[in-house]
């Protein structure tokens, strides 16, 4: 077996070391050093992820049975095209993310960059595990990590923004296992694939058990997205924490609508026999809510950083916009604005971190203030991300808005859909209009004492920003991705297949 047949489990295996390494007197005592491993960590597990994108592209779904044990009695890490996809985001994400940090900002707390790490090792995890409770552990392992995150540099601000965070996180994941623990006790499984398998046959009395773990479950990965009623807590989360640590957590609303298209799209999805699709009746209304609410509190934001956090609410109502529609086409739309919007909001987040510093007292608030001495390339990048928010056009906002509205075949979802997305596009136009003129051009005197940014902040933010062009210049490549990646999810996996491919 040669290494590169164990390329599944490196995403996992890469950050838990490399944070285990950090650790050690010769790293733990230099921040220098904790740097450039991170950094050299993270241009690794890039080139891991594309690596392994390429080889499912190449060779179809990889199973990984650790300790060679056969599913369902052992652990499984499936490598599907959208599992692969996210883990590429999070990869691109964590370098963006590590090499802001390093201007600085990883100063202001301990252990900045072993955090980063066990958060990045949860994260794949949870977009490569093959069963629901390691799912959970994978959860818990990011979550764990966010907490410590989420306070670092300290302040008032992020520590009461960080209680209400982590009671409600826990409270989640006591749902979680009581939906685990039911499930259990009906089907005697949690592999994925087994679960799939056995949803179909299960008697008139157990059914009802089920349906109400499907239903808990739903309620977790909605907490965890932030879908309505459940998104309260995420803007004063997002908007008190230290920058780089915001941009991170861009993908953390994903992971749970990852989890929602794993769990509902596959074992509760068409095939499920009578608990079939049990979740659409519920998406569909909290999805056009969460919009709506989403976009006027975008409206009503009074900081770049809190108007981030909402239009992450609005991403996450499109997303479930797709998923309600449950065809393989809005999934392939989905999967492409997924990759979009977590890579848009993650570098607007990156921006506000650099307006905040060189804008002094007023920060990023929509108020009068000094002008900024990099006015110019800050305000450039800013009407990009802007467009791109939006969904106009030329770059990815609008491919990716443009592919959910072509999904939408049924007059009916139609009626609802096109008003909705159109609407909170026409907000967010009206929204990013204003706070760009706040910003850039209600300015008295210039603010010379304010910190320029860093050539490495620069480049984490170019990272990111390139890659919304690219998404366009290549979009039949990337489309073609999606769209194999939906056909995967849509078909799942037997249990039979799935140790078939393990072998």
């Amino acid at each position: 077996m040669s290494l590169f047949d164990h390329l599944v489990i490196f995403p996992v295996l890469i950050p838990f070391f490399v944070a285990v390494a950090l650790l050690f007197p010769g790293l733990s005592n230099s921040l220098s050093k904790q740097r450039v491993v991170s950094i050299t960590a993270n241009i690794l597990m890039v080139v891991v992820a594309f690596s392994l994108l390429f080889k499912v592209e190449a060779q179809g779904i990889q199973v990984y049975a650790l300790g060679d044990w056969s599913a369902p009695f052992g652990i499984v890490l499936v490598a599907d095209l959208f599992s692969v996809l996210m883990v590429c985001l999070s990869a691109i994400l964590g370098l963006a993310v590590t090499m802001y940090a390093s201007a600085g900002e990883d100063k202001t707390g301990a252990f900045f960059h072993t955090l980063i790490m066990f958060q990045l090792m949860g994260i794949n995890g949870a977009f490569l595990t093959g069963d629901a409770f390691n799912l959970f552990v994978f959860f818990e392992v990011l979550l764990i990590a966010s907490y410590s995150l989420m306070i670092h540099g300290g302040g008032k601000q992020r520590t009461q923004a960080n209680i209400h965070y982590v009671f409600l996180n826990l409270i989640g994941s006591s749902l979680f296992l009581f939906a685990l623990g039911t499930l259990y006790g009906t089907l005697g499984t949690l592999n994925f694939a087994d679960m799939a398998d056995r949803i179909p046959l299960l008697s008139s009395n157990e059914l009802l058990i089920a349906k109400s773990g499907a239903l808990l479950l739903l309620a977790v990965f909605g907490l965890k997205a932030a879908m309505l009623p459940l998104h309260f807590w995420l803007p004063k989360a997002y908007s008190t924490t230290s920058t780089p640590v915001a941009a991170l957590f861009a993908i953390m609303t994903k992971v749970g609508i990852y989890s929602i298209w794993r769990v509902h799209g596959v074992i509760f999805g068409d095939q499920a026999g009578e608990l079939a699709n049990i979740a659409l009746p519920w998406l569909w209304p909290i999805a056009l809510l969460t919009i709506a609410i989403g976009a006027i509190a975008v409206l009503a934001s009074k900081s770049l950083r809190v108007l981030c956090s909402n239009l992450v609410i609005v991403s996450v109502g499109t997303l479930l916009v797709t998923i309600s529609l449950n065809t393989v086409q809005a999934t392939s739309a989905g999967i492409y604005y997924l990759l979009h919007s977590t890579i848009a909001c993650a570098a607007m987040f990156l921006l506000a971190g650099l307006i905040q510093q060189q804008r002094g007292q007023a920060e990023d608030r929509f108020v009068a203030a000094r002008a900024m001495p990099q006015a110019g390339i800050l305000g450039f990048i800013f009407a990009l991300l802007a467009i791109a928010l939006i969904g106009m056009p030329p770059l990815s906002g609008f491919v990716g808005k443009a592919l959910i509205l072509q999904s939408v075949t049924n007059a009916s979802e139609a009626m609802w859909v096109f008003p909705i997305i159109l609407v909170g596009g026409l907000i967010a136009l009206i929204a990013l209009s204003r706070a760009g003129t706040s910003l850039f051009w209600r300015t008295n005197g210039e603010n010379t004492s304010a910190l320029k940014g860093h050539p490495l902040q620069y480049l984490a933010i170019g990272l990111l920003v390139v890659i919304l062009p690219l998404m366009v210049i290549f979009g039949g490549p990337v489309s073609d991705y999606t769209q194999l990646a939906a056909e995967q999810l849509k078909a799942g996996l037997s249990l039979q297949q799935l140790n078939e491919v393990a072998k």
